[in-house]
């Protein structure tokens, strides 16, 4: 489902710590297989493949790496909110790959992982150098599910990468899955989507045309709306993966939403996610302040500089690309009952 970069050197220059031993073949998961591939030009750089598709990719001596392209261009997104700890939710954990990236980024943030896959939760803890909880929780459970039972306002970014063999499941996509975000998004927060679509890309552009519905009349016009891919994607001569990002617009009159503690009904002992043990760092939270706009012209030079370049379609051009594309129209995912 993704690309890889091109080939660089560890960002850091911390030792190199490698578990005692990594599973070598496939192995037993709740939904198949789990297989860890070293990399035989970096031995210290790990993908995890479920049931054969490449899932993550990690660097165990170096948290700050990410390897696949449409996490590089999800970076760029996240880089544009306020310094400081952010509250981010994972819809598809995996390695968690980008979750240890933010974590590294921005030290004391709180993220929730959420996978189906409960046994390749609990391997993911042995063999990677994850955060530990509360910094980093990992929880087996319908990505739908966990995101209805979110509170509002409750989270600074919200990640979709959920994929069902080379589809996102019918639940998170559409108007339905994209107004809940919205909803558990605090005003000035990004919701990040991986799309893998083909030409004429006919999937992303509905897609995007259900974030612009979800979000707000005004969206593309304020700069609340984007979409990112190498121009070949763009252009409809390939297969591969988007990023789709829209930004909870702030109240115009009322004063920013205050961060909810946790998710609704849910506490930090809740049964499904995975037991590590308190770590007793800080749990300190800073809020999004601001409105990003993603026609930021920081957010274009990113995105062209990376190892592979990307192009950014923001607020209009965004609105351009989706032209007269119908929104998904979906049931907002249910909340356990």
């Amino acid at each position: 489902m993704a690309r890889r970069s091109a080939r660089r050197r560890p960002s850091s220059s911390a030792p190199l710590t490698l578990p005692a031993e990594l599973p070598v073949g496939p192995v037993p998961i709740s939904t198949g297989t789990a297989e860890v591939v070293r990399d035989p030009d970096f031995p210290q750089r790990v993908t995890l493949h479920v049931n054969g598709v490449p899932s993550s990719s990690l660097d165990l001596a170096d948290p700050g790496f990410l390897d696949f392209e449409y996490m590089q261009q999800m970076a760029a997104f996240v880089a544009l909110l306020p310094p400081g700890p952010l509250r981010v939710l994972h819809l598809g954990a995996a390695g968690s790959a980008f979750a240890r990236h933010v974590e590294h980024e921005r030290p004391g943030s709180r993220q929730l992982g959420v996978d189906l896959d409960a046994r390749l939760l609990e391997l993911v803890r042995e063999w990677f150098a994850l955060p530990r909880s509360p910094l980093l929780r990992l929880r087996a459970d319908d990505a739908g599910r966990t995101l209805a039972s979110a509170r509002d306002a409750s989270y600074d970014v919200v990640v979709r990468d959920v994929f069902a063999g080379d589809r996102t499941p019918a639940h998170l996509v559409g108007t339905g899955f994209a107004a809940e975000a919205r909803r558990v998004l605090r005003p000035g927060g990004i919701l990040l989507v991986n799309c893998a679509d083909k030409p004429p890309l006919a999937t992303a552009r509905r897609e995007v045309a259900s974030l612009a519905q979800a979000f707000g009349p005004g969206a593309a016009a304020a700069g609340r709306l984007a979409a990112v891919a190498e121009p070949a994607i763009l252009k409809g001569r390939r297969y591969g993966n988007l990023v789709l990002a829209a930004v909870r617009e702030l109240p115009e009159d009322a004063p920013e939403e205050a961060p909810a503690d946790d998710q609704r009904g849910d506490g930090p002992e809740d049964p499904r996610d995975t037991p590590q043990g308190a770590t007793g760092a800080p749990m300190g939270h800073d809020a999004a302040v601001g409105q990003p706009d993603l026609r930021d012209a920081r957010l274009g030079r990113a995105l062209r500089t990376l190892a592979v370049p990307a192009t950014l379609l923001a607020g209009e051009d965004a609105a351009a690309f989706a032209g007269t594309a119908a929104p998904l129209e979906t049931p907002a995912p249910d909340a356990p009952k």
